[in-house]
């Protein structure tokens, strides 16, 4: 059996060098802030090679196409700076799933 890690996100990526540093973060059960809300805490750090790090993003982004196809998930409309970074937040939505350009090939058929 192999080791399974959950994670609620990624708090920081930082890049040196030719080394990229991912790390996760999950909600704790026992830490709360001053709001009383759990803390995110670092409970895991991915380290990649900037080329494994470009191929992975590749890959969770071809996910992500499958899972809007699937209308699992929709984009949010951009913001109308366009200096601002492009928006990544998602919202669920299966009652009325977005249209969206064709699929990349490379999509996984998990998604399809």
């Amino acid at each position: 059996m192999h080791d399974e890690l959950y994670t609620d996100g990624v708090e920081e990526i930082t890049v040196g060098g030719s080394i990229v540093r991912v790390d996760l973060v999950s909600l704790s059960p026992t830490e709360r802030d001053a709001n009383n809300a759990p803390k995110r805490v670092l409970r895991q750090r991915l380290i990649f090679s900037v080329e494994a790090f470009a191929n992975s993003v590749d890959v969770m982004q071809n996910a992500l196409q499958g899972l809007v196809d699937a209308g699992v998930v929709r984009r949010n409309q951009p913001r109308t700076s366009s200096a601002e970074a492009p928006n990544l937040a998602f919202q669920s939505d299966r009652a009325s799933p977005p249209s969206s350009p064709p699929r990349s090939p490379n999509a996984s058929s998990n998604f399809r």
